[in-house]
């Protein structure tokens, strides 16, 4: 009697990097059944960072490929990919531009394309914004099956009607809440790995590229220290804006006290060491890096722009309108941060609204496997 083989599921990642997208798809591959369901990894040959130790450990593959705007190298190659590994499905994790590898997918005959949608977009990227709004009528051509990190992602890209008629599989980006649990020990131990024992921390975690609005940040954070002025700002992330930031802050005076880390593997110690999160985000899909916060306590202060349905433990948030002064968010986030909130509680709330990894993989495969079958 011959093995039961998992199904196999090309996940088409664009590149690769540490985002919340990335994390989403590592994090449900983590806790999937991998006897029964398997993952190949399908990522711009130029990704900076591949976790392919892991992903091989775990059973799954990692092929490179070229970028979606080399577009004839692309598609000869992942054509060659997929009619090698002929996976049971394909989804595609790059959004809008779904389109591509999902056209492809169907020429080497992958019976189920999914087109999974884990952003939106915003007017003062105009030129990514055009792209976008261009490829929005096209994205329902080739997928079999939808998907989207929230109902306002799915609307976005897929329209209020599919939403409606469930035709939008909603998968959350769901965190190992365990993991992201306050600890007084990672708070301690950063705090004086960096000399910022007893400042008023701000976080802000994500790339540095517009949607994330640091140049922003920077203009809140110069109003913190008219006011705080043992205040001191963390950035953890990268990105093409980085120098643009770091001389805005030298530009406001207040480069000595911003901290711009690049991308970090502890985000979840760091949550503990934090303060406030500080996120005011020009656009989200979803917003992993809120969900992680909550998991933490964490007061947040963010943008109305994050979909509402991100936001769990209402006791943590304050969300602002982004046509707000720098001075009234900067007066906001030190109202919150000087809360009294007791991060040691232990709370059930994101669990209990889809958001533990071990539900959400579960429920993955269990979709995966149905739609096999």
């Amino acid at each position: 009697m011959s093995e039961i083989q998992p199904i196999r599921v090309s996940q088409i990642m664009g590149r690769m990097a540490v985002g919340g997208v990335e994390a989403t798809i590592m994090n449900h591959y983590r806790f999937i059944d991998h006897n029964r369901v398997n993952f190949d990894f399908i990522v711009d040959e130029d990704s900076p960072q591949v976790p392919d130790e892991e992903i091989r450990s775990l059973g799954g593959r990692v092929f490179r490929i070229p970028k979606i705007k080399h577009i004839h190298r692309y598609d000869k190659a992942l054509y060659e990919v997929l009619t090698k590994t002929k996976p049971n499905i394909v989804h595609s994790n790059v959004n809008a531009l779904s389109v591509f590898p999902l056209r492809i997918a169907k020429k080497a005959g992958i019976p189920i394309r999914i087109a999974h949608n884990h952003s939106m977009s915003d007017k003062k990227e105009f030129t990514r914004n055009t792209i976008k709004n261009m490829l929005r009528p096209l994205s329902r051509i080739y997928p079999t099956d939808l998907a989207a990190c929230t109902a306002m992602a799915g609307e976005w890209l897929f329209g209020t009607d599919a939403v409606k008629r469930h035709d939008v599989h909603i998968i959350k980006n769901a965190i190992d809440v365990n993991r992201f649990t306050f600890s007084v020990n990672s708070r301690e131990s950063l705090r004086s790995q960096y000399g910022l024992g007893g400042k008023f921390i701000i976080g802000q975690v994500g790339r540095l590229v517009p949607q994330k609005n640091y140049m922003f940040s920077m203009e809140v954070f110069a109003e913190v220290l008219k006011i705080e002025p043992n205040a001191a700002f963390v950035g953890l992330g990268e990105g093409r804006q980085r120098t643009e930031i770091e001389r805005r802050a030298e530009e406001l005076g207040i480069a000595d006290s911003v901290y711009l880390l690049g991308n970090q593997s502890n985000v979840n110690e760091w949550n503990s060491a934090f303060d406030v999160l500080l996120f005011p985000s020009l656009y989200e899909g979803a917003g992993m890096t809120a969900t992680e916060a909550q998991a933490s306590l964490l007061p947040i202060v963010g943008s109305n722009n994050v979909p509402a349905e991100t936001f769990i433990e209402r006791d943590l948030i304050t969300v602002l309108s982004l046509t707000e002064s720098a001075a009234v968010w900067a007066n906001r986030i030190l109202e919150v941060g000087r809360q009294q909130v007791n991060r040691m509680e232990k709370r059930t709330e994101l669990a209990s609204h889809g958001y533990d990894i071990r539900e959400s993989a579960q429920a993955l495969q269990t979709w995966y496997e149905s739609l096999v079958n």
